[in-house]
């Protein structure tokens, strides 16, 4: 307890930082996430196209790969000056969205063809289809995998420790460099990502019953 108690300012702090993070990047590639799915599934071929290259490179591209060049290569091209935190949040969230996409399109194959022939029939447009018919369906069906991707941008958060962000992936180093003992650290590091875990999922299954339920 003593590495816990005599540096809970610096634990504190780290995930106090890994929450900003976390919760920043989760909305951005929700958002994201949300709109590639529309393009994946988009009736008009380029925007697929789009929509399937963008998948295709982020998710075969190691989520360091994409903190590289944000942080390194990223401020070579000159074009708009952001700091290691901005970086971090931008490589996190244009990664996850690339996952967010596919679990959000899994959800809208799952809705019957139908509901989607059914609402061209009513005359609406693709964009009204999507989101006042489709989309709500789906999102009630990818809920587990959504967690899930959600509980790996959580844990992917201490990558940005090896790029200058001060979060929970740094507080091994500043145990080591205080003399304090590392393994008791790392363990209550664990700890803590449990602790956090622990409210996602408690969301996930509020949802499922709910939802349940409602079907």
């Amino acid at each position: 307890m003593s590495v816990l108690t005599n540096n809970l300012d610096l634990f504190l702090r780290a995930f106090g930082q890994t929450l900003q993070l976390f919760a920043v990047s989760a909305v951005l590639s929700l958002v994201l996430g949300t709109l590639l799915a529309a393009l994946r599934v988009s009736p008009v071929p380029v925007f697929r196209g789009i929509g399937t290259g963008y998948v295709t490179v982020l998710r075969n591209t190691p989520l360091t790969l994409v903190f590289v060049f944000f942080v390194f290569a990223y401020p070579l091209l000159e074009i708009l000056k952001i700091s290691e935190y901005t970086a971090a949040l931008v490589a996190l969230s244009l990664y996850t969205a690339a996952f967010v996409c596919e679990v959000v399109r899994s959800g809208i194959n799952t809705v019957p063809v139908g509901q989607a022939e059914a609402s061209r029939a009513l005359g609406l447009t693709f964009t009204q289809m999507l989101g006042n018919v489709v989309l709500p369906q789906a999102l009630r069906s990818v809920v587990p995998p959504m967690t899930s991707t959600m509980i790996a941008l959580l844990k992917n958060t201490t990558v940005a420790s090896g790029f200058a962000v001060f979060q929970a992936g740094n507080i091994r180093e500043a145990l080591a460099d205080q003399g304090d003992d590392v393994l008791f650290g790392l363990i209550w590091v664990a700890i803590g990502f449990i602790i956090l875990v622990l409210p996602l999922t408690y969301v996930q299954q509020v949802f499922e019953k709910r939802w349940s339920v409602a079907r």
